[in-house]
C-alpha cells in the first residue's frame, strides 16, 4: 500500500507566504518524479511545479520566479515554496508522486489535496 500526503495550505494574505509538504510513504522500492498540481473552481487542474529525483525542476509559467520545488528523496517528500502569492492562486494543490513499489509495480499516485486561501 501506497500513500502521499500534503500539508500546509491555509488562509494567507496577497503578497504572503507559504510552505507545503508532501510525503510518500508505505511499500515504496522507489520514488521517481514529485509534482504540485492546483485546481481552481470551474478551471482543469494544471501542473504548478515537478521535480524529479536527480533535482531537474520544471514550473508552470504562472508561478515562476514565485515558487520554489525542492525534495528530500531519504523521506520521500517534495516540498513547494510560495511567495509573493496572489488571490489568482487561491486553489486546491495537489501532490503527485511517480513510485516504484516493492515487486516493481507502480504508477502515478495521488494526495487528497491542500486547499491554500489568497485573500486579504
Amino acid at each position: 500500500q501506497v500513500e502521499v500526503v500534503e500539508s500546509g495550505g491555509g488562509l494567507v494574505q496577497p503578497g504572503g507566504s507559504l510552505r507545503l509538504s508532501c510525503e510518500a510513504s508505505g511499500n515504496i522500492f522507489r520514488v521517481n518524479t514529485m509534482g504540485w498540481y492546483r485546481q481552481a473552481p470551474g478551471k482543469q487542474r494544471e501542473l504548478v511545479a515537478s521535480i524529479t529525483a536527480g533535482g531537474k525542476t520544471r514550473y508552470g509559467g504562472s508561478v515562476e520566479g514565485r515558487f520554489t520545488i525542492d525534495r528530500n528523496n531519504a523521506k520521500n517528500t517534495v516540498y513547494l515554496q510560495m511567495n509573493s502569492l496572489k488571490p489568482e492562486d487561491t486553489a486546491v494543490y495537489y501532490c503527485k508522486a511517480d513510485i516504484v513499489k516493492q515487486g516493481l509495480e507502480g504508477g502515478d499516485f495521488w494526495g487528497q489535496g491542500t486547499q491554500v486561501t489568497v485573500s486579504s
